[in-house]
């Protein structure tokens, strides 16, 4: 049940991929995590997933998700546990978990889901786990069309950092 004190937890993004990655779960890491991992100098306080919607995936997340003590993030003080139904539908699940807030996405910008991010992320190692995370020259490009005002604000340093990357390789 969230308390007060739920709004001051510590966020450990890093327990939260971990665990993720630990479980089983396939999923492409986006957002700004993805591009801190890269080496962008940005902050985040979130984790950001497009997840493979198949029954198995969806159930290795559930479990997951129950061990992380997950639920909606809300508001009030309802807690609204994530399901099959809410992890098989095409839109976003924002989180808490005892790791931090975790936004499941079932497709991000251009409608694209795992099936199409896969092909542009990387896997990464991390904590002795693979972990797919989605390239810098597909989050420029998505960014590019955005009109949310932090996205537009994020793309100057995100084609800086992939600019400098490319001049050290």
């Amino acid at each position: 049940m969230p308390s007060e004190k739920d709004k001051y937890r510590v966020t450990n993004l890093g327990a939260l991929l971990e665990g993720l990655s630990q479980a089983g779960v396939e999923f492409v890491l986006v957002g700004g995590l993805a591009a801190v991992i890269q080496g962008v100098p940005v902050t985040t306080m979130d984790m950001d997933i497009v997840h493979h919607q198949t029954a198995e995936n969806i159930g290795r997340l559930l479990r997951f998700l129950k061990s992380a003590d997950a639920h909606q993030r809300r508001p009030d003080e309802k807690v609204i546990e994530p399901n099959e139904r809410d992890l098989s539908a095409r839109g976003h699940l924002l989180l808490s978990t005892c790791h931090g807030p975790l936004d499941i996405l079932a497709v991000i910008e251009r409608g694209r889901g795992y099936e199409e991010l896969v092909q542009d992320s990387a896997e990464m190692e991390f904590r002795g786990h693979k972990v797919r995370v989605l390239n810098l020259e597909t989050m420029i490009e998505l960014k590019r069309g955005s009109r949310d005002p932090k996205d537009l604000s994020r793309l100057p340093i995100l084609e800086e950092t992939l600019r400098q990357i490319r001049q050290l390789f």
